[in-house]
């Protein structure tokens, strides 16, 4: 849905709510006061505020609770639709802790705002008050939102899902011609290239006229190594614009956070630049061992740990999950991918249980790459 129509849709909601609050608290049977333009207004308020709760839910929570013990100490005994679609947007914008202390607030001052209209004696305010917000209404609003919130989670997070693996099998495709190339091709064009080059080298030595095919063939060899190499380095370089590295670990902790993980990160010594391929195999290696631990894990809590060494990056994720050695699960498609770019590079990862239980995913990328 476009914006325009959200924003169309939140007005028509907003007057909706207030024209309601308005009609109710208008057609109530009860002795004129001094107070009834205000609370008309504060009626008219509660309700218009909803539009901004897509926006600052929190504000429109405060705002509406207070609107709400206003008109109520203005004599109006009317239903606080208002702050019941305020639970409920604060709650689905992920503001639990606020939107109970809030209410809880709003329960405590209902009785007294009841009392202050005068219309009410101590035992019937209270009861009043309890008739304007059950609490069964308000646990229902912050359940809906939460229902709400969770949906939407678990949605982006499918999708996001769904991204990774696509990505993740272009990349072991990648890897896999990768392999082939340099298994194969790589050994052939270097046999012929040091053969050719040999070939020259003794000619040469021996003071013998050098054949002109054999410096084509020499010359070519070389060509085609430096080619080859060049296309080995694109197929393993599997990142998209913009890259992502090093510098993008704090947003993977961030979002781990954001997702009920207890994650933490830590950098110790002197940051140093390293190699592109590095960088971005780092970031990879702190990604998939995330998603690792939010989706297999049953974790609470994991720690990243990125040490920079004289010609060595080190990176280390570890988990309070339930693996132990006992039972070691099998290595699923992303460690092997880990595994993979890390020897890419010349590297060692190390993936398995901790002794004292969790999961630790460790490994060591030269800075420089080997020659």
């Amino acid at each position: 849905m476009g914006r325009a129509r959200i924003g169309v849709l939140d007005w028509m909601i907003a007057v909706g709510v207030a024209a309601v609050l308005l009609i109710a608290g208008l057609s109530e049977h009860r002795p004129a006061t001094g107070f009834d333009l205000l609370g008309a207004v504060l009626l008219t308020a509660g309700g218009l505020a909803l539009v901004a709760r897509r926006r600052a839910p929190v504000a429109v929570l405060v705002a509406t609770g207070l609107c709400t013990v206003g008109y109520q100490a203005a004599g109006f005994d009317v239903f606080a639709v208002a702050y019941l679609v305020a639970v409920y947007a604060a709650v689905r914008a992920g503001h639990r802790t606020v939107t109970v202390l809030a209410s809880v607030i709003m329960l405590a001052a209902l009785p007294v705002a009841a009392m202050t209209s005068g219309l009410h004696d101590t035992s019937e305010a209270f009861a009043q008050a309890r008739g304007v917000l059950e609490i069964a209404w308000l646990i229902a609003a912050g359940a809906a939102g939460e229902a709400l919130r969770q949906a939407e989670w678990r949605a982006d997070e499918a999708e996001r899902t769904r991204e990774e693996s696509a990505l993740r099998r272009a990349d072991e495709e990648r890897l896999h011609i990768a392999r082939e190339l340099h298994d194969s091709l790589t050994h052939q064009i270097s046999v012929i290239k040091v053969q050719a080059e040999a070939a020259v080298h003794l000619a040469q030595k021996r003071s013998e006229p050098v054949p002109e095919a054999l410096l084509v063939i020499r010359d070519a060899g070389r060509e085609a190594a430096r080619e080859l190499r060049a296309t080995l380095e694109a197929l393993r370089d599997d990142d998209r614009n913009p890259p992502h590295g090093l510098d993008h670990v704090p947003d993977l902790v961030q979002r781990a956070r954001a997702a009920g993980l207890d994650a933490s990160l830590t950098i110790e010594g002197q940051r140093t630049v390293v190699p592109a391929t590095v960088d971005r195999t780092a970031y990879r290696i702190v990604q998939e061992s995330l998603t690792n631990v939010a989706r297999h894990a049953a974790a609470g809590a994991a720690s990243v740990r990125i040490v920079y060494r004289p010609g060595t990056l080190l990176i280390q994720v570890d988990d309070d999950g339930t693996a132990t050695p006992e039972s070691t699960p099998a290595p699923g498609v992303g460690l092997l991918g880990m595994r993979e770019r890390v020897t890419a590079l010349g590297g060692r990862l190390r993936a398995e249980p901790r002794s004292r239980g969790g999961f630790t995913v460790h490994a060591e990328l030269p800075v420089e790459h080997p020659s």
